[in-house]
């Protein structure tokens, strides 16, 4: 039975992905709704069904009060009939109409409608650009993601659970006292009225309070992340003081926000204890007075204590549920600031995927300013032949970086265009695009997964002998046979810790190395790919190396000069412009800038008075 329930809908089933998502918080929610709908009708109807069952219990006992006044012999002969079938609709009928409520509430939607939220908003953040992701917290935006799908499935389990449940149930109170007597309505109506002001009061001060809560949180999160990512820098540098003052004042400000709300569900409990003593006293004293009058039966009082008590009891409830329902359309919201954002780094219309021939690369008066006056790059023009090796020279900020992230199509460019193989990158796919490309950064980072499953990233359909022929290339296969992480997992089923940290760099940048041998693509952009090694592993690798680059394309961005001295080619960049190129001989025959970072090497680096060549 669970099992039908739980797969009433399929949170992973097919949709349109769309590059803008609604910007409207109600439109945001029905569109993530529409696999739902015809579950959500269905639940409307039992919501209003149980809540009429409960005023008709009501009614029944009223009915029971008022048929006790004969002799038990006549109340069994003329209404026996009557109470056995209410004791079989409470003992069957009642239970099973709950079960189906409950069920469709517990199993069908609660679950399905957070995890749809999750997946769908989990895919279309993974679509965003590179900068996209560096202009934000990384805990903040998981934080959201985490904590927007079970906000939006407790929204609209209240809608069904108490807000469908409580408009029926008043107006089936209304209903039901009208029908006892008509002037019993009126304080419940009056009372409705006044319920409604005090519900419009609440709601409207608590959707901004909970998003100001939320969005404290998320702060919270942000800097509490930013602080464990970076711990290897806390310790360093010993700013733990520092680290606990500035996650303090986020703290801080989430209690504070966190007691602005709290004061409205203060005030609204002493409202609402108010109003319900208005209600007791207005119905059941009126109807105690009519019945002192002889204008009203016991049956009508007894209907009229039980619905008022019941009311009473359920108003706190019912108040709370809205109050709950839109404090989560709150987090929603501020959930809505992530997850609905524009996806603003997308495929043409008719993209389709690069078709790589030779591997030709045409750079075609490029610039790239990130937005700004300057920086990046400035009216470069550069064809990069098939096969052809060249290495990339520059101070900090020449805009080295930024040529192979517009080659990688991590931003578009702002004027220009880079071709391959005649293909603009614009108008191809980016999957297709990166395919053709294997890329080794100078911070080689890893996934929090196994050694296998990291190399496994350069190639999925990779057999177990091509993994353990690319570690050994990468000169990484003897070490991973002797990692062991702490649930005791060896070898290449070794995790290696967040981002790689429980590697050393240079054991992270060999397996970052044997990740791209096994990709093997035909296009290869190095960014200081053997910065992290030790002399010793780096001579054995420089020639791994040159042999990976034979029939490929090869751009590398080099720091430690000799590593690029057999380069076809070598392009200066300074300022964004390239204001040299030429073979290593050559451009040292010209007495140029290269020359002068050349001749004030020091082991093989840049010395201090060009400063860090590292972007």
């Amino acid at each position: 039975m669970f099992k039908f329930f739980e797969s009433l809908i399929d949170p992973y089933c097919p949709y349109p992905k769309r590059d803008t998502p609604p910007h409207t918080l109600w439109a945001f929610m029905w569109d993530y709704a529409q696999p739902f709908k015809g579950v959500f009708v269905v639940a409307t109807l039992l919501s209003i069904i149980v809540a009429t069952v409960e005023i008709g219990l009501i009614w029944a006992m009223g009915w029971v009060v008022d048929i006790l006044g004969g002799s038990p012999e006549q109340v069994w002969d003329q209404y026996g009939g009557w109470l056995i079938a209410l004791a079989v609709f409470l003992l069957v009928l009642r239970p099973a109409i709950q079960a189906l409520d409950v069920m469709l509430l517990n199993n069908t939607i609660l679950p399905n409608f957070g995890t749809l939220i999750r997946w769908r908003a989990h895919r279309h953040v993974l679509r965003q650009s590179v900068g996209w992701f560096e202009d934000d917290f990384a805990g903040r935006i998981a934080n959201r993601i985490m904590q927007t799908p079970p906000a939006a499935g407790e929204a609209v389990f209240q809608v069904f659970d108490a807000v469908t449940f409580a408009l029926a149930y008043a107006l089936g109170a209304v209903i039901l006292l009208g029908q006892a007597d008509a002037r019993l309505a009126i304080p419940l109506l009056l009372w409705l009225v006044l319920y409604g002001l005090l519900i419009r009061w609440t709601v409207v001060r608590v959707g901004p309070a909970s998003q100001a809560a939320s969005d404290a949180r998320s702060e919270v999160t942000g800097r509490v992340v930013d602080a464990y990512a970076n711990i290897h820098s806390v310790k360093m540098f010993a700013h733990h003081a520092q680290e606990e003052e500035y996650a303090r004042d986020a703290i801080e400000n989430t209690r504070v926000t966190f007691q602005r709300e709290m004061r409205l569900y203060t005030i609204m409990d002493v409202t609402l204890t108010m109003l319900n003593g208005f209600l007791i006293v207005g119905v059941v004293g009126w109807a105690i007075g009519l019945w002192m009058q002889g204008q009203t039966s016991v049956g009508a009082v007894a209907a009229a204590t039980a619905l008022t008590l019941r009311l009473n009891a359920m108003t706190g409830w019912i108040m709370w549920a809205l109050t709950s329902f839109f404090r989560q359309m709150g987090v929603v919201a501020e959930g809505m600031e992530t997850i609905a954002q524009p996806i603003d780094l997308t495929d043409a219309p008719d993209a389709k995927p690069l078709e790589l021939r030779d591997g030709r690369i045409e750079i075609d008066d490029l610039s790239h300013h990130y937005g700004r006056d300057r920086g990046g790059l400035d009216h470069v023009s550069v064809t990069i032949a098939p096969g052809e090796k060249i290495g990339l020279v520059g101070r900090s900020g020449a805009g080295k970086s930024t040529l192979i992230k517009l080659l990688l199509r991590f931003y578009d460019v702002e004027q220009g265009a880079i071709r391959i193989d005649g293909q603009n990158i614009c108008a191809v796919t980016q999957d297709s695009l990166r395919r053709q490309i294997g890329m080794v950064q100078q911070d080689s980072s890893l996934l929090h997964r196994s050694i296998r499953d990291n190399l496994l990233y350069g190639r999925p359909e990779a057999t177990e002998a091509e993994i353990i022929a690319a570690a050994k290339r990468a000169e990484a296969h003897d070490f991973i046979l002797d990692l062991e992480d702490p649930q005791g997992r060896r070898g290449y089923d070794a995790h290696v810790g967040e981002r790689g940290v429980k590697l050393s760099g240079g054991q992270r940048q060999r397996i970052t190395l044997a990740r791209v041998m096994l990709k093997n693509a035909p296009i290869l952009l190095l960014d200081e790919a053997t910065s992290a090694l030790d002399s010793e592993v780096e001579a054995a690798i420089q020639q791994t190396l040159y042999g990976m680059m034979e029939g490929k394309t090869v751009i590398a961005i080099a720091h430690r000069l000799s590593t690029i001295a057999r380069m076809d080619r070598i392009l200066v960049l300074d300022e964004g412009r390239i204001v040299e190129q030429g073979s290593h001989d050559v451009l040292l025959q010209q007495g140029g800038l290269y020359a002068g970072f050349w001749a004030r090497q020091s082991g093989g680096f840049l010395n201090a008075e060009e400063a860090e060549a590292a972007e």
